[in-house]
């Protein structure tokens, strides 16, 4: 692979235009500014529709989406960039895709596709939004670097379903409590695949490495504005959640994650080159 130090940057809704209950504004400012601090040039899109002409010229794919996802073809392209050398940082709602609508449920449920495959994961569900704990399981990589043994985020805990478990390397778990009592999982998807061994954690960030390349996804990070929030049924939890809400973003160990991330890419880039 090229030595290309340069990132493309992906936030966006579905359809076109849509903000699907996201800032995407808000992401893509702080994803760049992030890219700035260490000089990197990006380039930005809202889905994935042109990606075949930004692989080739960058090392990163940083993606920050809610509906969009790469089409099959689109799969094996990024595939080939990956394991040449390429990195898919993934953060928040790229672990979802298509949904399709459940006869008696006000949840969609997720369409497993030839993405979540290349990812290593697939979104299932989410309680509402809570303050909760995130363990730090491996402090020995790059990514983790400066973390405390834990730390508390508000945020959406994200329900994810690893797809071959024994192919990642896992950064981040959770347990949520109480909060992780959410019988829609099953309603969805006749039982909670997200859960892990011990019947009580679930994973939240993992590296799975693919030839000289890597996928690292993290499910933290959802942030709404009252634009954006407008377009979300009108329920009790919905009532209930600030206009704004910036989460896990205004906090020290996402951006840390974040900014890990990217400077492991550029850093085993620059030795590669």
């Amino acid at each position: 692979m090229t030595a290309h130090n340069r990132a493309h940057v992906i936030a966006g809704g579905f359809p076109p235009g849509s903000s699907a209950g996201h800032d995407h504004d808000f992401a893509r400012l702080q994803i760049l500014r992030l890219l700035a601090e260490q000089q990197i040039p990006a380039s930005v899109a809202n889905d994935f529709a042109d990606i075949e002409k930004w692989l080739p010229v960058s090392r990163l794919l940083i993606t920050y989406v809610a509906g969009p996802y790469p089409a099959t073809d689109d799969c094996a392209r990024l595939r080939s960039w990956i394991e040449a050398g390429g990195h898919w940082l993934a953060l928040h709602g790229t672990s979802g895709g298509r949904a399709e609508r459940v006869e008696g449920l006000s949840q969609r449920r997720t369409v497993k596709s030839a993405h979540h495959a290349l990812m290593g994961s697939m979104f299932l569900t989410h309680p509402p939004a809570c303050r909760f704990q995130v363990d730090v399981r491996d402090f020995d990589h790059p990514i983790t670097r400066g973390l405390p043994k834990s730390f508390e985020v508000e945020d959406e805990p994200y329900f994810i379903e690893l797809q071959e478990p024994a192919s990642v390397q896992i950064l981040l778990t959770a347990d949520y409590g109480a909060a992780g009592r959410w019988p829609v999982v099953e309603a969805l998807y006749g039982s909670d695949t997200s859960l892990q061994p011990d019947g009580k954690t679930r994973v939240l960030g993992y590296v799975r490495r693919a030839g000289e390349g890597a996928v690292t996804y993290l499910a933290l990070g959802h942030c709404h504005s009252p634009s954006s929030r407008a377009v979300r049924p009108n329920t009790p939890e919905s009532s209930a959640m600030p206009r704004t809400f910036r989460g896990a973003w205004e906090t020290n160990a996402f951006a840390t994650l974040v900014s890990n991330a990217i400077d492991w890419v550029i850093d085993a880039g620059s030795r590669a080159g």
